[in-house]
C-alpha cells in the first residue's frame, strides 16, 4: 500500500479515506534504535548544528524509509517546515502543503481540509466514513487517558505512548485498535498507582527516553500529556472541520493554556513539567506558561534523542525534593 508521510498531526482521516498509509515521521525517528545516528547523517548532508533534532530526524526518516510524497505543515508547527520541504524536494520527494489559520478561521481550515481532499481525490462521504471509525479508536484511547489521571491505573510512559500513536494510528488503525483494546483489559485489572505527586507534562512530546520511568522512581507520576492528548482528538465535535479547530497544539500559546489550566484542575495537579526543544522557537512561550500557570513549572530542554543527562536528572530530583 502506498505510505504518505507526514510532518506533523494532519487530518489523517483524508489519507485513509483515500486508502493509503499513513506515516508520522517524528514517530519513525524517536522508535528509531539509531535515532542519534539519523541526526548525524542529516548534520552529515549540511543541516546545521543549531537546527531543531525533530527536523533532522524527520529529514533523516523520509531517507531512510523511502518516503516519496510528503504533506508538510508549513503553518502551525515548525517554522523550518518549508526549507525542509524544499531540500526533499532535491531528493525527488513530493511534498505537499498544509497550513492550519492561526487565527482559527473555519472557513480557512475548511480550505485547507478541502484542498487536500481534492489533492487525495476523496469526497466529504468517504472522509466522514473515516473519521466515524478512527473515532471509535480514540473514544477507547481517551479511556486510558482517564484510567490514567482518574484510577491511577496507567503510568505517565503508557499514557504518553498510546496517545502518541493516534498521529497515525501506528500506520495500521485494525492492529492498533486490537493492542489498544488488549492493553485496557490488562489496566482495568492493575492494582492503582500509589506514587504521591501528580504531575503534568505540556510541550511538545520528549527527546528524552526515560523521563517518565525516572520520575516515577522519585515517588511522582504524569497524569496529564499535553500535546499527546491533542494528538488523541479527545473532543466530542460535530464534524472534523471543528475536530481540528478544537485541536490546540497548531494554534497559539493563550488557547493551548486555557485547555491547560482547565485540565490541571481537574487532573488535581501538583506541579508541571514544561519541555522546550533545542533551537524551538517554542522556547519563548515558556516566559508565558511561567506567568499563566498556577503551579510549580519545571523547564526541561532537549536536544538530541537519548536517556537523560546527569545535569537534568539533578533538576528534577531537586524539583521534586522541593514539592515534598
Amino acid at each position: 500500500m502506498h505510505r504518505v508521510g507526514f510532518t506533523t498531526t494532519i487530518p489523517l482521516e483524508i489519507v485513509l479515506a483515500a486508502g493509503m498509509t499513513p506515516v508520522d515521521l517524528n514517530n519513525v525517528f524517536i522508535t528509531s534504535p539509531h535515532a542519534t545516528r539519523m541526526i548525524e547523517e542529516a548534520e552529515v548532508d549540511g543541516f546545521p548544528r543549531s537546527i531543531c533534532g525533530w527536523i533532522k530526524g524527520i529529514y533523516a526518516a523520509v531517507v531512510e524509509c523511502g518516503i516519496h510524497e510528503l504533506i508538510a505543515v508549513t503553518e502551525g508547527d515548525c517554522s523550518n517546515t518549508r526549507a525542509l520541504m524544499e531540500v526533499l524536494s532535491l531528493k525527488g520527494v513530493e511534498t505537499i502543503p498544509f497550513a492550519y489559520p492561526h487565527d482559527r478561521d473555519p472557513a480557512g481550515l475548511r480550505f485547507e481540509i478541502e484542498k487536500l481532499m481534492r489533492r487525495f481525490g476523496v469526497g466529504w462521504d468517504a472522509v466522514k466514513l473515516s473519521r466515524e471509525r478512527l473515532g471509535r479508536i480514540r473514544r477507547k484511547v481517551k479511556e486510558i487517558d482517564r484510567l490514567t489521571w482518574e484510577e491511577n491505573r496507567v503510568s505517565g510512559q503508557e499514557n504518553h505512548y498510546f496517545q502518541v500513536c493516534t498521529s497515525d494510528m501506528n500506520s495500521d488503525p485494525d492492529r492498533f485498535e486490537a493492542e489498544v483494546d488488549a492493553f485496557l483489559e490488562e489496566a482495568r485489572q492493575r492494582e492503582p498507582f500509589r506514587q504521591r505527586l501528580r504531575l503534568a507534562y505540556i510541550g511538545v512530546p520528549p527527546i528524552m527516553t526515560d523521563l517518565y520511568s525516572f520520575v516515577e522512581t522519585l515517588d511522582a507520576r504524569v497524569v496529564f500529556n499535553e500535546t499527546q492528548r491533542q494528538f488523541a482528538m479527545p473532543f466530542d465535535t460535530p464534524d472534523l472541520v471543528e475536530q481540528y479547530r478544537a485541536y490546540t497544539y497548531p494554534y497559539d500559546i493563550f488557547h493551548r493554556l486555557s485547555d491547560i489550566l482547565m485540565e490541571l484542575e481537574r487532573r488535581k495537579v501538583d506541579a508541571v513539567i514544561h519541555y522546550v526543544q533545542s533551537f524551538c522557537f517554542r522556547q519563548i512561550e515558556d516566559m508565558i506558561v511561567r506567568q499563566k500557570l498556577p503551579l510549580p513549572v519545571l523547564t526541561l530542554e532537549g536536544d538530541k534523542p537519548g536517556p537523560l543527562d546527569a545535569r537534568t536528572r539533578i533538576r528534577i530530583e531537586g524539583f521534586l525534593e522541593m514539592l515534598a
